[in-house]
């Protein structure tokens, strides 16, 4: 139970310090995201750009395509504009995983010791500095916790059946990707405690792939619950283009597993940085498809989702 416990401490310090590392950079860019949204999305592969900046930037998808929508809700963009915010959103939100690779934890407590005098000071570039190092330290402690909760966890009967049966079973797994993404709100969290596994030798990298694979999925839950509650129906269509483009991408992967793997063994040979460039390699894979395709996909969800259009006050 201790371990459960531990587990869940973790995961929240890596979901916080998500926040304060997002938090830092938008308060460095955060006056000009709106101009660029709004400015540089006329044409798909503007926004597609414009997107994975953004992302990038704000380290968060949800959160990119939360302020779209509200954007849209504003009626300061348009739904055939978010079609490319959607797909830059999926490849921006790919830079999380690659940082968490970086080998930096005996940096972390002295990185954690700046931030935190940093974040005293008034001056914004210092003050910002600090708040992204805090995150950072937040991030990197985390994922030392998931890799080494990994074997205590695992002697844990129902954990122990839970891994068996996902590993034996990539259906399973992207199931159990899309639930813990789901439940936690954060696909970067879920990948992070597949590679704190990996790292453990606990879990072979097939199994983290497809959870990775159902946690763009689950992503997908606060996005949808942003478009319920605005009031335009563009808004609301918005959102399930994000949902069905990551249903679609995951759909035509998922026999391709075993390629992505296998791809992911010969790009890198530690398993984090494997299944962190499979998830670069898919989500860029997926954007790049459905890019040229943007505006009869527009007009698909349209045709799907157009309802009526819901009245503001």
């Amino acid at each position: 139970m201790l371990e459960l416990v531990l587990l869940l401490l973790f995961v929240g310090t890596f979901i916080y310090g998500m926040f304060l590392f997002s938090r830092g950079l938008f308060n460095f860019s955060g006056e000009s995201l709106n101009k660029w949204l709004y400015n540089l999305t006329g044409a798909p592969w503007k926004g597609l750009l414009v997107g994975t900046i953004a992302t990038a930037v704000l380290n968060s998808s949800s959160a990119v395509m939360v302020i779209t929508i509200g954007m849209i809700s504003a009626r300061l963009l348009t739904f055939p504009q978010a079609i490319g915010i959607i797909l830059g959103a999926n490849i921006g939100t790919t830079v999380d995983a690659e940082i968490i690779t970086l080998d930096i934890n005996s940096f972390v407590i002295p990185m954690a010791i700046v931030g935190a005098i940093l974040a005293l000071v008034k001056g914004k570039i210092l003050h910002n500095t600090g708040i992204i190092l805090l995150g950072l330290a937040a991030i990197f402690g985390a994922m030392w916790g998931f890799e080494y909760l990994a074997d205590p966890l695992v002697e844990l009967p129902f954990i122990n059946n839970m891994l068996g049966a996902i590993g034996n079973n990539t259906f399973y797994a992207v199931l159990a990707g899309v639930v813990i993404a789901g439940t936690i709100q954060s696909s970067s969290a879920t990948v992070g405690l597949a590679m704190g596994f990996l790292s453990a030798g606990i879990m072979n990298l097939e199994t983290a792939v497809a959870i990775m694979l159902g946690a763009n999925i689950g992503t997908c839950v606060d996005v949808l619950f942003a478009g319920y509650i605005s009031r335009t129906k563009e808004a609301l269509q918005t959102a399930w283009a994000h949902v069905w483009i990551n249903i679609l991408g995951v759909a035509a992967f998922f026999p391709f597993i075993g390629w992505l793997t296998s791809l992911g063994e010969k790009l890198a040979s530690s398993p984090d940085v494997q299944l962190a460039h499979v998830s670069v390699i898919f989500n860029v894979i997926v954007s790049l498809i459905f890019l040229p395709f943007a505006k009869p996909y527009g007009r698909f969800i349209e045709k799907i989702h157009g309802g009526k259009k819901s009245t503001s006050s």
